[in-house]
C-alpha cells in the first residue's frame, strides 16, 4: 500500500467535502471572513467536485480496481464525518486542516 497516495487521497477527500460545505451559504457565512467576496462561493462547488475526483484518482493508486471505489467512498464518509464534528466546535481548524495536512504531507514526502 502506498502511504503517500493514501494521505493525498485523504486530504483531497477532506478538501472536496469542505468545498461542498463552503458552497452552501450558511456555512460560507460561518467559516469565511466577511471581506472575501460572496462571488467566490460559486466556485467552491465545482472545485469540491474536482477535488473529490482527484481523491478518486489517488485512491486508485492505493488500491486495485473495485477496492479503490470502496476505499474512496470510505474516505469520503470519514472526512465528511470529521468535517461534521469540526464545524460547530473548531470552525477555523476545519478550514485550515487541508493546508496544515498538505504541509505535513509534503514534508513527509520530501523526507
Amino acid at each position: 500500500m502506498n502511504g503517500s497516495a493514501l494521505c493525498a487521497s485523504l486530504l483531497l477527500a477532506y478538501a472536496g467535502m469542505l468545498g461542498f460545505c463552503l458552497a452552501k451559504e450558511r456555512h460560507w457565512k460561518q467559516l469565511v471572513n466577511p471581506s472575501v467576496p460572496a462571488l467566490a462561493r460559486h466556485f467552491c462547488g465545482p472545485s469540491g467536485a474536482l477535488l473529490l475526483g482527484l481523491a478518486a484518482y489517488a485512491s486508485a493508486q492505493v488500491w486495485p480496481g473495485g477496492m479503490a471505489v470502496v476505499g474512496w467512498f470510505g474516505l469520503i464518509s470519514l472526512t465528511g464525518f470529521a468535517l461534521l464534528l469540526l464545524l460547530p466546535y473548531a470552525p477555523r481548524l476545519a478550514v485550515g486542516l487541508p493546508l496544515i495536512g498538505g504541509l505535513i504531507w509534503s514534508a513527509a514526502a520530501l523526507a
